[in-house]
C-alpha cells in the first residue's frame, strides 16, 4: 500500500500542497480548507473521512473542478486547477473526472432509462454514432445491469441506481472518479456491493478513485484512508497486506490485513495529535518535545499556562 510520504513528485497523480479554500457567506469568510496537503498516486483507491464541516466535500469539489482553490496548490495529472483557464477547467471537469453523489436524484435523470442516462454525458460531449450505444451497453454490463438497461431509475433499487450512476460517471472515460458519500443512503450489504464494484474498477482498469465517507469502516475496502480535521489532513490509515506464505507458515496469524494509523506531518511541519491521545495525556495549550535515539517524544508541559 502507498503512504503519501513514499510518493515522489514524479509519481503523484494528485498533489495538494497548503491548499486553501475560502467561501464568502454574506459578510463572513469561511475557510473550508486551511492548508491541506495530499498526494495520490495514479491507480490508488483512497478513502477520505472526517466530521461534518471538516472540509472533505470541499476537497472533492476542488479536485473535480467544481470550485477553484483560493490559494495553495492543487494539481491533477499535470493540470494546475488554480491557474488553468475557465475553458480548460470546464474541459477537465467534463472529460477527466467522473462524479458519483450520495443522492440518486443528482446522479440520474428520472425520465431516462439506464442506458439513456449513460449515453447522456457522451452526447453532451459531442460524441455520436454506434460507439455511444456500444459503450453504454458495455458499461452497464460491467456494473452488472446489462439486463436492466431499459429500466428508469424509479424501477431500480437504491443499489442498482448507484451502479447506473457509476456507469454514467465512467461514460467519458475519466482518469479520476470522485464518490461523495456514495453509500450514504444504502444498507450495509448493498454498500459492500458498491465498494466491491469500485475495487473491481480500480484493479481491472487502473482507475484512480477517491471516496468520501463518514464511515471509518471504509478502510476495509480501500488501500489508504485519509482523515481530515479542520480543513487539514490529520492522519492516515494504511492497509498492510499480509504475505500469504507467512500466514500459511504461522497458524496463529490472521488472514486479515493489518492497518497502521499514521499522523500526517504537513509541508509546514504541523501535525494534529488525535483527540483521544490529548485527553489521555491531558495535553492542552503547550507541550514539550524531546529528541531521543528512538525518535521524537511529545510530553505535556508541566504548567500548561507556560
Amino acid at each position: 500500500m502507498i503512504n503519501t510520504t513514499e510518493i515522489s513528485p514524479d509519481d503523484a497523480f494528485i498533489t495538494c500542497e497548503r491548499l486553501v479554500k475560502i467561501f464568502q457567506v454574506a459578510e463572513i469568510e469561511v475557510q473550508a480548507l486551511q492548508g491541506l496537503d495530499l498526494k495520490v498516486k495514479r491507480g490508488e483507491f483512497v478513502g477520505v473521512v472526517g466530521a461534518s464541516g471538516s472540509g472533505k466535500t470541499t476537497l472533492m469539489n476542488v479536485l473535480g473542478g467544481l470550485v477553484r482553490p483560493s490559494a495553495g496548490k492543487a494539481v491533477v495529472d499535470g493540470k494546475n486547477l488554480l491557474k488553468i483557464s475557465s475553458r480548460a477547467l470546464d474541459t477537465y471537469r467534463q472529460s477527466q473526472v467522473g462524479f458519483v453523489w450520495q443522492q440518486g436524484s443528482r446522479n440520474l435523470v428520472p425520465y431516462l432509462s439506464a442506458q439513456e442516462n449513460v449515453k447522456l454525458p457522451m452526447t453532451l460531449a459531442g460524441r455520436v454514432g454506434p460507439g455511444v450505444n456500444k459503450r453504454a451497453a458495455m458499461l452497464l454490463e460491467t456494473v452488472g445491469l446489462a439486463e436492466r438497461m431499459d429500466r428508469k431509475p424509479a424501477q431500480l433499487s437504491g443499489g442498482e441506481q448507484q451502479r447506473v450512476a457509476i456507469a454514467v460517471a465512467l461514460a467519458n472515460e475519466p482518469a479520476l472518479l470522485l464518490a461523495d458519500e456514495p453509500t450514504g443512503e444504502l444498507d450495509a450489504s448493498t454498500s459492500d456491493q458498491v465498494y466491491e464494484l469500485f475495487q473491481t474498477l480500480n484493479q481491472e482498469f487502473g482507475l484512480t478513485i477517491i471516496a468520501v465517507s463518514h464511515d471509518p469502516m471504509i478502510s476495509r475496502h480501500v488501500g489508504r484512508v485519509v482523515a481530515i480535521r479542520d480543513g487539514k489532513t490529520a492522519a492516515e490509515t494504511v492497509r498492510r497486506r499480509r504475505d500469504k506464505a507467512a500466514v500459511e507458515h504461522h497458524a496463529e496469524l490472521s488472514h486479515e490485513d493489518e492497518f497502521e494509523e499514521l499522523i500526517v506531518l504537513d509541508s509546514a511541519g504541523r501535525l494534529q495529535i488525535p483527540k483521544a491521545y490529548r485527553e489521555q495525556l491531558e495535553i492542552q495549550g503547550h507541550v514539550r518535545m524531546e529528541v531521543t535515539e528512538d525518535g521524537l517524544i511529545i510530553r505535556p508541559a508541566e504548567n500548561p499556562s507556560q
